[in-house]
């Protein structure tokens, strides 16, 4: 089972940049399709961004698209979130997941403990 560690969230303010981590474990990372999801207070989490297994194809939540952008380095076992133009809503708990490349729902149970990203006005 691949194991994610979250990082490189932390207070923004509107307009600003922030460029989140997911470090994963396991020989496997590379096999995988990767997405990153969020989560509001009060709200459902919800998908984000996605990549695929060789980072050739990417796709995007309409309210992130065009500010934010997916990468991934194989090498690292790592995903990558770059976020520009930071909105107020944009805060939440980001988290990164496998997911079956084309879904907007993670494959896995099994979430890392996530990295909080405030946006302030």
């Amino acid at each position: 089972q691949v194991q994610l560690v979250e990082s490189g969230g932390g207070l923004a303010q509107a307009g600003g940049s922030l460029r989140l981590s997911c470090a994963a474990s396991g020989r496997t990372f590379a096999s995988y399709a990767m997405g990153w999801f969020r989560q509001a207070p009060g709200k459902e989490r919800e998908f984000v961004a996605a990549i695929s297994w060789r980072g050739s194809g990417k796709y995007y939540a309409d309210s992130v698209k065009g500010r934010f952008t997916i990468s991934r380095d194989n090498a690292k076992n790592t995903v990558y979130l770059q976020m520009n133009s930071l909105k107020p809503e944009d805060t939440a708990v980001y988290y990164c997941n496998s997911v079956s490349y084309g879904a907007t729902h993670s494959s896995s149970d099994y979430w890392g403990q996530g990295t909080q990203v405030t946006v302030s006005s």
